[in-house]
């Protein structure tokens, strides 16, 4: 590609020309949400911006390379110069595409990004979010779920991130799976629905009237199947709801965060004492699997576990060290 998608900056072209108000750019774009954050070269916060989702995974490449330059623009309004850009996302596959390349390509010139852009996978972002540590392991665990290893900042292999038909294990999608599971399997066998299947019956079937456990399994299935296979993901937050009052769904919890942490271990070597960075809602600080998982980390392991606030601020960073090198300032946020 002439303009190059991939790959560092020689350090023969680090540093040579900046000048003050200067800096860099970098976006991380979900499906449903684009985050921009444009640092200085001394770390400190230039400028926000926010936008729908900027991935053409998920949205036509037209729109998703809008709205990623939509909150580009924002974040560098008061910038100056950009020198360099670094878009996170999944899926980076799509850009083997020239015509989607160039779509992004456009829209970011559009709005001032004259720099080489450079396109990396979510998991670099979130992980150089976590830490400053070069290595590692990033798991990440959303809509879906997958462990990366990092090796000196870049994506060297994964496990797990298979969508929803194949994997995404202790995701939000699996969990919600699991929750319309039991409560079929429940509503079978003639047992009453916890408080769990109360509330998936609830949201799956307003106005119900049946009482009768076969017929509710059917009428259930039927909604389940009439929908995305991916809305399941929904009821991940009526897990977290009940767990600490229904043991169905503490249960739930407690595999997800088993299965979120084999991810991790099984990402990379077994001797290996670099640090884990967790990403995405579901894992977050304060969320019921997120609790549970560092637990079980630290069962298996003594590695430090981080969280990733905020992928953008990664990708920001990883723009700065491409212009100044090793020794570039983290992003000083305040957070």
């Amino acid at each position: 590609m002439s303009e190059s998608m991939e790959g560092r900056l020689p350090d023969t072209q680090r540093q040579e020309g900046v000048l003050p108000g200067m800096c860099v750019v970098g976006v991380d774009a979900g499906a449903t949400s684009t985050r921009a954050l444009a640092i200085g070269l001394d770390g400190a916060v230039v400028g926000r911006g926010a936008a729908g989702g900027g991935n053409p995974n998920s949205h036509p490449p037209e729109l998703a390379g809008k709205r990623v330059a939509e909150a580009a623009r924002d974040a560098i309004a008061g910038g100056g110069e950009v020198l360099a850009c670094v878009l996170g996302m999944a899926g980076v596959s799509k850009f083997t595409d020239a015509d989607v390349v160039e779509t992004y390509i456009s829209s970011l010139r559009q709005v001032g990004v004259g720099c080489r852009i450079e396109i990396v996978s979510d998991a670099e972002v979130a992980f150089a979010s976590g830490t400053a540590e070069p290595d590692g392991v990033v798991l990440i665990g959303g809509t879906g779920s997958i462990a990366a290893r990092i090796v000196d900042r870049q994506l060297v292999s994964w496990v797990g991130g298979l969508g929803w038909m194949l994997g995404d294990e202790g995701s939000a999608y699996w969990m919600g799976r699991e929750a319309v599971r039991v409560t079929l399997r429940r509503l079978q066998t003639l047992e009453p629905p916890s408080p769990l299947g109360e509330a998936v019956l609830r949201a799956s079937l307003p106005g119900r009237t049946s009482t009768d456990g076969p017929r509710l399994a059917n009428q259930l299935i039927t909604a389940a199947n009439a929908e995305p296979p991916i809305r399941l993901a929904r009821f991940a937050s009526t897990v977290s709801e009940y767990c600490e009052t229904d043991p169905v769904a503490a249960k739930i919890v407690d595999d997800a965060a088993e299965l979120l942490a084999r991810l991790a271990m099984d990402a990379r070597p077994a001797d290996e004492r670099t640090p884990i960075v967790l990403a995405g809602s579901v894992v977050g600080p304060d969320s019921p699997v997120g609790v549970a998982l560092r637990r079980t980390l630290a069962a298996y392991t003594p590695v430090p576990v981080e969280f990733a606030p905020d992928g953008a601020v990664g990708a920001a960073w990883l723009a700065a060290l491409d212009v100044s090198g090793p020794d570039a300032p983290r992003p000083r946020t305040g957070s």
